[in-house]
């Protein structure tokens, strides 16, 4: 291994170990080609090991590979991990850019105190994620709506069968490259109602980004399917009326009016960057975004009755995506999804901040190489 002469994470420099087995050139051309989204990953990926009394400790870009992983490593049995999920954009000039990385950096942090695991510093959540695309640079598509999805990601690696925080934690960077999330162009996404389970509860950790709560959610997510829906909407614990969220996506509802109300954070709603940056540039564009209570009843009602005439989903795959139906047992009501002018005017103007299109006034661009 050598060491990056300009990355450090903490106090020591990034090492560095060339994938001697790299994909070819030819066939990463191909690849890059139709990407899709999840299933291909670049030559190499950031390590760092966490233990108690130490800290972190022999930070490195190596070989893309698997993990040696005891039976009785502590994440297995007990579930203390977390990840964030962000993109690099080739922007026309050639340079790589993330988008709000500070924010997943922190968003992270949140996690990591909730799920009871060290708290990475932002200036190296951010030096691993330059270090790794820095590497894989070639592995960044151009055009269209392609991008590198980016995964960071934290678990419990001690190897120990008892309930407490492990001692010893592993902090990972992997990148995917990755295609527009509808191949076909924008479609309206049909949602089913989750009327028997719930995503998190008060005091749980819905607001962390952990994997248990997509676990829990992929029952519902199994229902939606069986019901030809595209994804679920979760209601609050306690008394199952207020919108929460959808498996991976946050929730906005257009009146006709112009208004646009998305369901508050309450603790149990995950917040999402892409929600965050949603509500600034609809107010820039002349929509008020009221974050509050939302019922289901209100949704339901809202678009029978043609006051609510959009809604749409937001997360960092799709960016945003409007939706068509909401489904239940015995009921639906539909959307004119196909439409959705306001959705698409916040969807746009938001990829052309990501691509470089517009300037970037509020400075959520963040150069990688």
């Amino acid at each position: 291994m050598t060491s990056s002469p300009h990355l450090a994470f903490g106090r020591n420099q990034i090492a560095f170990e060339r994938n001697d087995s790299a994909v070819d050139p030819a066939r990463r051309d191909e690849i890059l080609a139709n990407p899709g989204f999840g299933t291909h990953f670049t030559d190499h990926m950031f390590t760092s090991t966490w233990a108690a009394g130490t800290g972190w400790h022999d930070a490195a870009v190596k070989p893309y590979g698997p993990f040696s992983v005891d039976p009785a490593t502590s994440v297995l049995h007990y579930a203390q991990e977390i990840f964030e999920g962000l993109k690099a954009y080739r922007h026309q000039d050639g340079s790589v850019w993330t988008f709000r990385p500070h924010s997943n950096a922190e968003r992270f942090q949140r996690s990591a105190a909730r799920m009871a695991l060290p708290e990475l510093p932002t200036l190296d959540f951010l030096a691993a994620i330059e270090a790794l695309v820095s590497t894989d640079v070639e592995w960044v598509p151009g055009g269209g709506e392609t991008s590198l999805y980016v995964r960071p990601f934290m678990f419990a690696s001690e190897v120990f069968l008892g309930v407490r925080p492990a001692k010893e934690i592993t902090f990972c960077v992997i990148a995917s490259p990755a295609g527009p999330y509808f191949s076909s162009g924008v479609k309206p996404v049909d949602i089913w109602l989750s009327e028997d389970f719930t995503r998190a509860a008060p005091g749980g950790t819905g607001a962390a980004k952990c994997g248990g709560n997509y676990a829990a959610s992929l029952v519902a997510q199994q229902e939606a399917i069986a019901n030809e829906c595209d994804q679920v909407a979760f209601l609050d614990a306690v008394d199952h009326s207020a919108v929460e969220e959808l498996g991976g996506m946050n929730l906005f509802f257009v009146y006709t009016d112009g208004a646009i109300v998305t369901p508050e954070l309450t603790g149990s709603i995950l917040e999402g960057v892409t929600r965050s940056a949603v509500i600034d540039l609809a107010d820039e564009l002349g929509h008020k975004v009221d974050e509050r209570r939302f019922t289901v009843q209100e949704w339901r009602e809202g678009v029978a009755g043609k006051d609510i005439a959009e809604v749409f989903a937001c997360g960092t795959a799709a960016v945003l995506t409007p939706v068509g139906s909401l489904k239940w047992r015995g009921g639906e009501v539909s959307s004119d999804g196909a439409e959705a002018p306001v959705t698409m005017q916040i969807r746009d103007r938001l990829l052309d901040i990501q691509y470089g299109r517009v300037p970037d006034s509020r400075r959520w661009m963040h150069r990688l190489v």
